[in-house]
Order: structure tokens, then sequence, then C-alpha cells
């Protein structure tokens, strides 16, 4: 059966590098969210399926797959095609931008990325 609320309002941050993820997720709980990682598409797809967030946050290049076949992969399953999905990547050329937007992604930060951008991000798609 689906919901429109997890157990608790959390995001998923999809991001090989640990740092990074780690550092995202300090920025989560700081936005009074619940915070998981996974260090790779696989283990995002499966936690998300698993327990659907409020929202992901998604890093293009993964060790395992295209952030953009991720994002796809969420988008069409009934479980999360729903769940807001923010790209965080250092890619910052346009057709990778219009790639996010066509992928279905709510929003496309780049980085290094500003903590007031990514706040007031996940305030606005957490759910």
């Amino acid at each position: 059966m689906e919901t429109n609320m997890t157990s608790a309002a959390d995001v998923l941050v999809i991001e090989d590098d640990r740092q990074i993820n780690e550092l995202v997720g300090e920025y989560v709980r700081l936005a009074g969210l619940g915070y998981r990682a996974a260090l790779d598409g696989a283990s995002g797809l499966r936690l998300a399926r698993e327990q659907r967030p409020a929202l992901v946050i998604l890093d293009l290049m993964l060790p395992d797959m295209d952030g953009f076949e991720i994002c796809g992969k969420l988008r069409s399953d009934p479980t999360t095609a729903k769940v807001p999905v923010v790209i965080l990547t250092a890619l910052d050329h346009e057709q990778s931008i219009r790639r996010g937007s066509t992928c279905g992604a709510a929003a496309y930060l780049t980085k290094p990325f500003d903590p007031d951008v990514l706040l007031a991000t996940l305030r606005q798609h957490a759910r």
C-alpha cells in the first residue's frame, strides 16, 4: 500500500564520495530531517524501495551506474515515482542540466554547493 508519508521524514543521499555524503547528511540534519546514505546506485535504489524517502539527493557519477539512469528508475517505479529527486553533481554543463530535467529531477545543484541553497532546496522539496 502506498502512503504519502515515510515513518520519519528522511533524505536518502546517493553519493559515492563518503565525505561528501556525510557532509550533505549534516545539512539534511540541520534541516530537521533524517539522513540515510548510499555509496552506489544499486544500494540507493534498494534503500529507496525498502523505505520510501521524503527526498533523494543524487550524484550523477557513481561507480556502478549513471545517476540519470537511477533517476529514471526511481521515476518509473510506483513505490518511488513521486519522491522528489535533487541532483547534486560536479557536472555543470547545459546538456547535463537538460538531462536532469528530462529524467524528472525536482532540482539540479552543482558542486561545490552553496549550503544556503542546499538547505532551501531540502526545505522546499522534502515532504
